[in-house]
């Protein structure tokens, strides 16, 4: 069956160490590549932001004076609160200095680190593609992993953020108002932070597998917001809790068993895209539509500029939309749907929005 892009184009949880092991291995085959499946089919799209002309772009300081040619996952380093980090940078052709380009930051999950992620989402081959820049940030610790506790009274992850973005702006051109975030589970738990603490730097964002509501979450402004979630998946369970038990004992080999069932309208992560929902001023009743078999799109009736879409993948995994890598492990992370694209639809959604 065809993926479906459903935007029209142009625009944590703990696991267990196999996991991690399942995911490294992968990395070292290479084997982070297409689905190899048909080319998305496009509809248009479920936002209103596109009905008036577009605010111009925000060039960041980079722009006029940034000789930065073509890269495709280049290392990048900083200190951050003493401490050297780094990650991935991908700027495309399109990069010329002058024009300023949009930036996706993508988040990896725990134990992934950014090589791993940027094979499981393939970030970097539609940044080629459509103009514009993908960062692939690296965590800290053991196992690696983002600080995504909305409780912490600091969080130096936070200051990394800010920190790269700030180095990317006086690097490259970028378009400071089309700034982007996306993530797998940790990833998306860390987006779902940024969500609420920096909303005023976030254009747009998309939580896979992982999107999570903090009752104290304050955000500066209504940010647009595209989710994903398997109403399988073994170790976020879709109605809330993390069961690191559905991993097989922590054996890579051993097949996960079933999900409980679960309820579209119940607590969980249902109820995490509602929250989010109810901040950005949208009635309370979302409609469904079935995109396919395995796929519900659920949308919300929001203000102008402050879109909330929650794609439901009937029976899928804790996986990427899409992905084959996710597939390749999917005797940890459960199914994997081919019937739409995460990352191609993530963008499509997203780069219709500004936060000028």
């Amino acid at each position: 069956m065809p993926r479906r892009s459903i935007h029209a184009p142009a625009r944590a949880g703990a696991l267990a160490l196999a996991l991690g092991l399942a995911l490294a291995g992968c990395a070292a085959s290479g084997d982070g590549g297409g689905s190899g499946d048909a080319a998305p089919t496009t509809a248009a799209p479920s936002g209103t932001s596109g009905t008036s002309a577009p605010p111009a772009a925000v060039a960041s300081a980079g722009c006029g004076t940034s000789t930065q040619g073509a890269v495709t996952e280049q290392e990048r380093t900083l200190t951050v609160a003493d401490q050297p980090r780094r990650y991935l940078l991908t700027v495309p052709e399109a990069h010329d200095g002058t024009t300023p380009l949009p930036v996706v930051f993508d988040f990896h999950g725990l134990m992934e680190g950014a090589e791993v992620h940027a094979g499981m989402s393939q970030y970097s081959a539609l940044a080629a593609e459509e103009g514009f820049v993908a960062v692939f940030p690296h965590g800290t610790g053991t196992p690696i992993r983002w600080n995504a506790n909305p409780l912490a009274t600091t969080n130096d992850d936070l200051t990394y953020f800010d920190d790269v973005r700030a180095q990317l702006a006086a690097d490259l051109c970028i378009d400071e108002s089309r700034i982007y975030a996306t993530g797998l589970s940790n990833g998306a738990m860390f987006t779902s932070i940024l969500l609420c603490q920096r909303a005023d730097v976030l254009a747009a964002a998309a939580p896979v597998a992982g999107i999570t509501d903090a009752e104290d979450c304050d955000p500066a402004r209504p940010v647009p917001i595209v989710a994903y979630h398997g109403t399988a998946d073994p170790i976020l369970l879709f109605n809330g809790g993390v069961d690191t038990s559905m991993l097989g004992g922590g054996d890579p080999n051993a097949p996960t068993t079933t999900a409980p069932p679960a309820d579209l309208e119940g607590e969980g992560y249902p109820a995490a895209v509602a929250a989010f929902a109810a901040r950005n001023g949208c009635a309370p009743e979302p409609t469904d539509t079935e995109v396919t078999a395995e796929v519900i799109h659920r949308v919300y009736d929001c203000p102008e500029g402050a879109d909330v879409e929650f794609f439901i993948v009937l029976g899928g995994g804790h996986s990427w939309p899409g992905s084959a890598f996710s597939k390749t492990i999917g005797n940890i992370v459960g199914p994997t749907t081919f019937d739409i694209d995460a990352t191609r639809d993530a963008w499509a959604f997203m780069s219709q929005f500004t936060n000028a």
